[in-house]
Order: C-alpha cells, then sequence, then structure tokens
C-alpha cells in the first residue's frame, strides 16, 4: 500500500472519530479500531462516504485480552506496516467494573489494552514512525496503586481515572526511551475537556444529560483531536519523543509523571500481566 497508514482505537465517535477522520484527509489509510460493530459500521459508512477507500474497520475490545491479540494478528498479518498508532479509546465507569481479565475497567482498558497492543505491533512500525498515546491533565492527581491496582479496596471514578491516564503517561515515556534508538518516537497529549460519549452508560444512558448540558462548554471532538493528529503528522515534531503535549506545544507533567522508577515499575508489571515482553520484541527491531 503506498499511502501511510493509520491506527486508531476508539474510532467510532468523538476524538477517535474525528481524528480518523483528519488522517484520512491528509492522506492516510485509517484502521479504526472499535469495540461495537454496530458503531462501528455506521461510523465506517459514514466516513467512507466522506472519503471513500481511506478506512478499514477492525473489532478490537480493549477490555478482552484475546480480543486485543486478534486484533494485533490480523493486522499483522494483513499491513507490512504502521506508520502511525494513536492510542485515543478510553472509558470513565461510575461505578466499580471489571474487564474479562479481572483489572478495574479504566485501567484495563485505558492503559492494560494499549500497552497490548502496541507491544504486539510494534514490529511493524520502522524508522519514523510515531506512537501518540491519548493520556489527561487527569494524570495529576494519579497515582499508580500496585497495592491495590484494581482498587477493590477503594474505588472512586477519579481516582481510578487518575491511576489510568498516569499510567498513559508512564508507558509513553517509558517507551520512548526503549524505541529512541530505533527512530519510533512516542509521545502522549491532554486533549482539554472534549464533549463525548465518554461516561455515558450505554445500557442505562445515565450521564447523557449532563454531557448535553455542559457541552457549550467543552471543546468540540475535533478540536480535542487537533493535538493529536499533530503529533502524529507534522514534520516540526519530527524526532521529538517522550514529551507530553498540550494544545499543541510541549507541557509539564506531575511529578508522579516523571518518576523513572515509577515508569519502568509499571513497564515491567504490563509485562508480567500481559505476558509480552519488549526484549523479545526487540530482535524483531534490530
Amino acid at each position: 500500500m503506498e499511502k501511510k497508514i493509520a491506527l486508531v482505537t476508539g474510532a467510532n465517535s468523538g476524538m477517535g472519530m474525528a481524528s480518523a477522520r483528519m488522517l484520512a484527509r491528509k492522506g492516510y489509510f485509517v484502521l479504526m479500531l472499535v469495540r461495537s460493530e454496530k458503531r462501528g459500521n455506521e461510523a465506517f459508512n459514514m466516513l467512507n462516504e466522506e472519503q471513500p477507500g481511506c478506512f478499514q474497520l477492525i473489532l478490537c475490545d480493549l477490555s478482552d485480552l484475546q480480543s486485543v491479540r486478534r486484533a494485533a494478528a490480523s493486522i499483522g498479518e494483513t499491513y507490512e506496516k504502521i506508520d502511525v498508532m494513536l492510542n485515543n479509546a478510553g472509558v470513565i465507569t461510575t461505578q466499580r467494573e471489571l474487564t474479562k481479565e479481572g483489572l478495574e475497567m479504566q485501567f484495563g482498558v485505558n492503559h492494560v489494552g494499549h500497552f497490548l497492543l502496541t507491544m504486539l505491533l510494534l514490529q511493524k512500525l520502522q524508522k519514523g514512525s510515531r506512537i501518540i498515546q491519548v493520556a489527561s491533565g487527569a494524570h495529576k492527581w494519579g497515582d499508580i496503586y500496585f497495592e491495590d491496582l484494581s482498587l477493590e479496596k477503594s474505588f472512586r471514578p477519579f481516582k481510578a481515572y487518575g491511576q489510568s491516564k498516569l499510567a498513559n503517561v508512564l508507558f509513553a515515556k517509558e517507551l520512548s526511551k526503549k524505541l529512541t534508538p530505533y527512530g519510533i518516537a512516542v509521545n502522549s497529549c491532554h486533549p482539554g475537556a472534549v464533549a463525548t460519549n465518554m461516561g455515558v452508560n450505554r445500557e442505562t444512558g445515565f450521564g447523557r444529560g449532563i454531557t448535553k448540558l455542559l457541552k457549550p462548554f467543552f471543546r468540540s471532538p475535533e478540536d480535542g483531536a487537533a493535538t493529536a493528529v499533530y503529533l502524529a503528522t507534522d514534520p516540526s515534531v519530527e524526532g521529538i519523543t517522550g514529551e507530553y503535549f498540550y494544545n499543541g506545544k510541549s507541557a509539564k507533567v506531575s511529578t508522579k509523571a516523571r518518576n523513572e522508577e515509577l515508569s519502568r515499575k509499571l513497564f515491567q508489571w504490563t509485562e508480567d500481566f500481559t505476558g509480552v515482553f519488549f526484549k523479545d520484541i526487540e530482535e524483531k527491531l534490530k
């Protein structure tokens, strides 16, 4: 395939759909990774009508690591390379929920699912490829609760979200160090407060009224996606890695997000949990 290839998780709505549209307009062929086949098909049909032949829909439930493995295997068999990985998908839950593997849902989807997907596809990236992790300013109140990662003893929605978003920043920073010798950039970003369906219970509709009420004060999905797409495509950030961006500029992170021992510990824990280790992949990158 002559076009550059971009992968976007959570591409059926909100910032993910906006990112897919914007990347296609910049000439990329976009792999739209989605959890729901129904909502994915609706988004795919809409985008494909706007820009025919620029998208492929791939089912990938980040809360189910077997689903992640199937999606990665399918992508690996079909495509020789990936130029951009935009890890955009995210969840917020108002009650404690668990992934298929028993992890707290926000940590499991926002961090572990993306970790596994990224690691399984690393050998498809090459010099000049870019990985962008959509994090959040919420990382600043986050901590990594290794003694209770699934927050069984003490769950609060914002505590869980903060942990998952700090994990996003730490993962991006640690992976950037490992991939620097190979010329692959890894950065994270804060999209700002964006009016999306995150936090809305799809079964009950709980949260939709609040989101609608606050929508005039939020950024549009396109505005929220702008920094991620900038990091994915702009020549001015070529060679920049291990940074955290907000509004198209490098921004400060919390003290915990700068803690190298914490980033290494989290990376090692996630390797052990998923059974996928960078040292094994590195042989294929050389």
